[in-house]
Parts: structure tokens; C-alpha cells; sequence
């Protein structure tokens, strides 16, 4: 149903109750980011702490979803427990159709269960169940009971947290679907704070799909052009871990706490290797015809009972780096495995994987000894590791707790600061050069995708520091709209800004495609706006050393070029979230 306002399910855990209410703003604001945004500005606490009951745990979608392919990603946002600020983590799976097709544009939870709880949400239903004998039980024993609980696939969507998540650790993730995950900054963590173990949605309300010739035309045209041509078949096919071969040939691929950034050894973790050997099946979000989701096994063997299991373990680039060449673990079903038990802790691979790097270098120069790390961490030894991220999720002792509390922490505490391989959170897989290592350190994500700064650096742009702050700003500005739409980024090569036009006039919001440029610019600043109030200053946001010590494909990082563009993209930054003649003077 096309509609100008939005419908947001409030629900009020504390006091046991929900409302559905109507909130204006789809033409300011679309959905998605925007719509986050929106109503983390209408509900947040800015001064209150991210696990203030009263906080919002937000979950929205946009005007598209449903509608076309790969409109497939729910935006969730929150204060973060890892910076206490204005947060955004994106997932798919089945959330996003599970949302439309319970006719919620959001849904926004405030307060605590009484008891660890489910919250199941539909149409016709909202209930908060009390699930207090989940509470400490992995992600794969719950989801097992969560199931059996609500039953049905197709339209049903399950989000869960493991016992990082209950524990509170900013490095909790919320896994939605098995596979998929709201990973970066803490939402899991926020979770366990309401006592939430598991939010299902169960999209039980019929979708109608627009009238008429011109929405079955431009439907036809984007379909053809993602199934029938090679725009989206890099996806497919070795999917992103194919970036793995390419950042090691270009020397831009984190090795050993980024001690290095090409290894002839990472022949064993390439996207080739795993599908030669590993890979076990595709499988796609829900609404998505490309199937990038790569999923490979481990064997299991019970000793006692003489036979073995096989564990299905989706399997990406960001995660293989982690795991696999950050810690000098060179073999595809060694990664598998500890991608496995940071999925049952419900940890984002990432930030444990990066941050066990640093411990890694730090017990190896002295910093830190067994006595903290429990086992004998040195790369490569992947079964220090399993047990290390096991250690992680419990918080086993001092040091695993702040560990978990992020690597910059422990690092104040223990010194290695300069080797923290740290970017605004544990950084991503590409040590591609100082736009990237800014884009990301600075972002409001601090997220690889917050701009092409990976792909600006590969391109012979040279050093001029004004060229890559535009580069920065208007990328963004282009990103945001997408996720207010909410596209999967992996899309961003079909939905172009006249294809986006023409699916929003196809379904009827004509007025939202007349204004894009304008709708985006005012999401971007909105989003700014909520960081810097919630307390972010991004001149102060550092740099450790260590990524200035690597040399890529290019040659050694020009440390003053890296400097300069932090100072000035932090500037720019500041100038979108003022008002918005401030913000259009420095995105021009």
C-alpha cells in the first residue's frame, strides 16, 4: 500500500504494550537510514547512556522494499555501546519482506523485558514471551527452540543474540536468519541490554503489488538486468571472497595484524579455494535472485559415537580476512571453523578477529603475557584461537572483558596502541590507502561502505586532498539514498539514479523521485547531525601508526597525504551536520 506517512509499531517492553502510530516524513526523509534517523531524532535520549531502558532499538525499511529485487535490507539503529553515540548496522535475510508484509515501515522498542523475552510481531499479533531458559544458550540452540516457536519460513524472520550479546559486549552482533547479520557496532549488545534473547516478525498480511503496465516494465528491466547480464555475476559466483586473491596481488590485503599485506600462503583462503573445496551451497536474502551467500562446511567428528556431523557456515570476504589472513590462518576450513564459533557466540567476526591480531603482536612483544590470553595466541594457530574467541564472548577474565570491549581499549589499558589495527572499530579487509583508512576510520559507520574510498585508492587519482573529500562526500550522499530505499549495496551498479527514479514513479511515489538529490542531502546531514549530537568529534578520531608503516601496490603510505585528508574530511563532516547552508557549503 502506497502511503506518504509512515506506520511505526511502538513497542514499550518495560510496561508490556505496543501502539501502531503514523509519522509524516516520507518525502523529507524516504525510509531506511532516513527513516532511522527520523525516529531515533524524535525517540533517542542523546544524553542518556546507549543502555538507558528508554533508549530506541530501531528497525526500518524503505519505500521499495518488496517491490523490486534486492530491496532486500532492513536498516537497524541505536546508540552504541562501543562509541555511545548514533549508531546504524544494515542486515538482510528475510527481515526487510517479513516487515513489509506485516505492513511496518519500523518498528521501535524502548524499555526492558522483566525476564529474558521473545518479542513476536506480526499483524495480528505482538507478544513478549518470557524465554528465560534460552537466556546463555548459543545462537544455534536457540534458534533450534525460536523455530519450533514460531514456525513457517517464506515471510518469517528470526533475530537472535548469542551470549556476547547477553553479556553486552559491544562486539555482539544480531543474527537474522542464520546468515545474515546486523554485524557492526553493537546491536546485539543493545539487545541483551532490553533483555531481548530474540525478535520475530512474521509477515502474515497480504502485499499488494501496484496496477498497471508501467510498474511491470520497469520490474522486467531491472530483473533482466541483474539475471540476464554480468552486471551482478561476480556476486554469484566466487562472491566477495574473490577480493581475497585480488588485495593480495595488489599488496593491499591485511596479513598478521597488518605486518604485511601479501602472503603467497593466502592461496589457501582465496574465494577459488574455498569453492574448489569448501563451498557447499548458494543461497540468497529473501527478494534477491543473485544468491551471494556462500556457504561452506566443517566436518565434526563424535568420537564417542564414531560419526561425524557437517556444519553450514556462510562464508565472505570481511569474515576470511578476520579470521583467516589478520590471524596468519592460511587454510579455508580452518577459517570455517572459527567462523563457526564466533557465529554460536553471537560475536561480529570481525572485531574479535581483528582484535585477537592485536593480541597476537602484543603477547609476541612482551606487552602482554599467557597469564592474560589463557592460551599461547602466535599466528597461524588456529586452535588458540577457537578457544580465544570462546574466551572473548564470556569476558573469562580481565583481560578478555576489556578486549571485548574493543582493541583500542585494551590497548589503553596495555599499551600497543600503535599497532591497533583500528579504523573507528576494528578496521575491514582492505589495506587499499589513505582514503580508505580515512573513509572508514571517519565514517559514519565505520564501515568499508560507507564510501568507495577502497575503490577511489585503485584508481590513479593521485594526492590531491580536496578531489577525495568530494569523492567521500557526494559517494555517501549517493549510498544513503540506497539505504533509504533500502538497497543491497552489492545493487548499487543497477540502481542508478534514473532507474531509482523510474521504480519510485512506477509504485507511485512520484514526488520522492522528483526530489532524490535534495531527499538524500537531507538524509546525509540528518545522519551527521545525530553522530556529532550524540557526542562524536571527528578531528579528534586517530589514526594508529601502524597503517602508516605498510607499502602497497603504490609504494609506501604517504603519511602527510593521510593526515591532511583526515583533518579535512573531519571538517567537511562538521559542515554537514550544521544546518543546511553550512552542510551545502562543504559538500560543494
Amino acid at each position: 500500500m502506497i502511503r506518504e506517512y509512515f506506520r511505526v509499531l511502538m513497542v514499550d517492553l518495560s510496561a508490556g504494550r505496543s501502539t501502531i502510530t503514523d509519522i509524516d516524513g516520507r518525502n523529507m526523509v524516504a525510509g531506511g537510514s532516513g527513516l532511522a534517523a527520523l525516529l531515533f531524532e524524535k525517540y533517542g535520549i542523546p544524553d542518556k547512556p546507549w543502555n538507558e531502558p528508554g533508549q530506541p532499538l530501531i528497525f526500518a525499511i524503505g519505500p521499495l522494499t518488496g517491490y523490486f529485487p534486492l530491496m532486500s535490507k532492513t536498516v537497524c539503529a541505536f546508540k552504541s555501546p562501543y562509541h555511545d553515540q548514533f549508531a546504524e548496522s544494515h542486515a538482510g535475510g528475510r527481515s526487510a519482506l517479513s516487515m513489509r508484509f506485516a505492513d511496518y515501515d519500523a518498528l521501535v522498542i524502548t524499555g526492558r523485558a522483566k525476564s529474558p523475552s521473545a518479542l513476536i510481531v506480526g499483524s495480528r499479533q505482538i507478544e513478549i514471551k518470557d524465554v528465560h531458559y534460552l537466556w546463555g544458550t548459543d545462537l544455534y540452540a536457540a534458534g533450534k527452540v525460536l523455530r519450533r516457536m514460531l514456525p513457517g519460513s517464506g515471510h518469517r524472520t528470526i533475530l537472535r543474540i548469542g551470549p556476547a550479546g547477553e553479556r553486552q559486549s559491544p562486539m555482539a552482533c544480531i543474527n537474522a536468519d542464520s546468515y545474515r547479520h546486523f554485524g557492526r557496532l553493537g546491536g546485539g549488545a543493545v539487545m541483551g541490554s532490553k533483555n531481548l534473547k530474540a525478535i520475530m516478525i512474521h509477515g502474515d498480511s497480504p502485499f499488494l503489488l501496484p496496477e498497471g503496465k508501467d510498474y511491470v516494465k520497469v520490474f522486467d528491466k531491472v530483473y533482466k538486468d541483474m539475471t540476464d547480464t554480468d552486471m551482478m555475476s561476480k556476486y554469484h559466483n566466487l562472491g566477495t571472497p574473490g577480493n581475497v586473491r585480488v588485495m593480495n596481488d595488489l599488496k593491499a590485503l591485511p596479513i598478521r595484524n597488518l605486518q604485511a599485506t601479501t602472503d603467497p600462503a593466502t592461496e589457501g583462503i582465496t574465494g577459488e579455494r574455498f569453492a574448489e573445496v569448501a563451498l557447499l551451497r548458494n543461497a540468497a536474502c529473501a527478494g534477491c535472485p543473485v544468491g551471494c551467500i556462500h556457504i561452506g562446511f566443517v566436518r565434526e567428528r563424535f568420537r564417542e559415537e564414531n560419526r561425524y556431523i557437517y556444519r553450514q557456515i556462510s562464508y565472505d570476504h570481511e569474515l576470511i580476512f578476520a579470521v583467516g589472513s589478520m590471524l596468519g590462518v592460511m587454510d579455508c576450513f580452518e577459517v570455517l571453523k572459527l567462523i563457526d564459533v564466533a557465529e554460536k557466540m553471537g560475536l561480529d567476526v570481525m572485531s574479535p578477529g581483528v582484535a585477537l591480531a592485536w593480541a597476537t603482536e602484543a603477547l609476541a612483544k612482551g606487552i602482554i603475557t599467557e597469564k592474560e590470553t589463557l592460551v599461547p595466541l602466535a599466528f597461524g594457530n588456529a586452535a588458540s584461537y577457537l578457544t580465544a574467541l570462546q574466551h572473548m564472548a564470556y569476558g573469562t577474565n580481565e583481560f578478555y572483558e576489556l578486549l571485548s570491549q574493543g582493541t583500542a581499549k585494551a590497548a589503553e589499558r596495555y599499551g600497543g596502541g600503535d599497532f591497533a589495527c583500528v579504523l573507528g572499530q576494528e578496521m575491514g579487509g582492505y589495506a587499499t590507502g589513505e582514503t580508505f583508512f580515512v573513509s572508514q576510520a571517519l565514517g559514519l559507520r565505520h564501515s568499508h561502505l560507507d564510501s568507495g574510498g577502497y575503490s577511489y585508492d585503485q584508481k590513479p587519482k593521485g594526492k590531491n586532498v580536496e578531489d577525495a573529500v568530494k569523492f567521500m562526500i557526494k559517494d555517501e550522499k549517493g549510498r544513503v539514498f540506497l539505504t533509504s530505499m533500502v538497497s543491497c549495496l552489492f545493487a548499487r551498479g543497477v540502481y542508478t539514479d534514473e532507474v531509482l527514479g523510474n521504480c519510485l514513479k512506477s509504485v507511485g511515489y512520484g514526488t520522492l523521485a522528483d526530489n532524490m538529490d535534495t531527499v538524500a542531502g537531507e538524509i546525509q546531514r540528518l545522519r551527521w547531525k545525530l553522530r556529532v549530537m550524540t557526542g562524536y568529534h571527528p578531528e579528534s578520531v586517530s589514526i594508529p601508526k601502524r597503517f602508516t608503516e605498510i607499502t602497497t601496490w603504490k609504494g609506501q603510505i604517504d603519511s602527510v597525504f593521510l593526515a591532511a585528508l583526515k583533518d579535512q574530511y573531519a571538517m567537511a563532516i562538521r559542515g554537514l551536520a550544521q544546518p543546511e547552508t553550512a552542510g551545502s557549503r562543504a559538500e560543494k
